[in-house]
């Protein structure tokens, strides 16, 4: 790798680690090829991304950064899970780990603040974005559809008691 690449990837590290809202740094030593495009795969189906790194440009793409408190994890073979929701990348990697062992989450990044692997894995318990606003909207279209079906009931009960005198007179 030349200066020229080593100076790309380092700018590309910066874009990831400033717009990720979690990353998540793990250990993939002894996992075939295979097995990292397994995991590729599921993030990417999360909207995240996978992302094997050399640890001394890492550490360039940190230093007088916010997020410089995560550079001592950047030792040995090395690979980031990211993504901009900040759920989904942490659920993807605590899975992937739980099934393949040599996979071992070291810790990460939830925005500047430095996560142990107790804190991915608390962040990896919560609902993802999309599972809280599919619960927000029901929350909001509950009392909505009470509130119908409370106005709608009366006009309902009349209907069925003019229909009655109705069906009464005919007979």
């Amino acid at each position: 790798m030349d200066r020229a690449q080593k100076a790309e990837t380092v700018e590309s590290l910066k874009s990831v680690f400033a717009g990720a809202g979690v990353v998540v740094v793990g250990h993939y030593s002894g996992l075939t090829v295979a097995e990292l495009t397994v995991l590729r795969n599921r993030l990417r189906k999360e909207g995240g991304a996978l992302k094997v790194v050399k640890n001394r440009l890492v550490k360039l793409a940190l230093a007088d950064t916010p997020k410089a408190s995560v550079s001592p994890l950047f030792t040995g073979p090395t690979a980031i899970a990211y993504s901009e929701d900040p759920i989904a990348a942490a659920k993807v990697a605590v899975a992937f780990a739980k099934e393949k062992e040599k996979f071992a989450i070291l810790g990460g990044l939830f925005g500047d603040q430095l996560l142990d692997k107790k804190g991915v894995d608390a962040i990896a318990t919560l609902p993802s974005l999309d599972e809280l606003r599919g619960k927000i909207i029901g929350l909001v279209q509950a009392p909505a559809t009470k509130v119908a079906g409370v106005l709608a009931a009366p006009a309902g009960q009349l209907a069925r008691v003019f229909n009655a005198y109705a069906t009464k007179d005919a007979a």
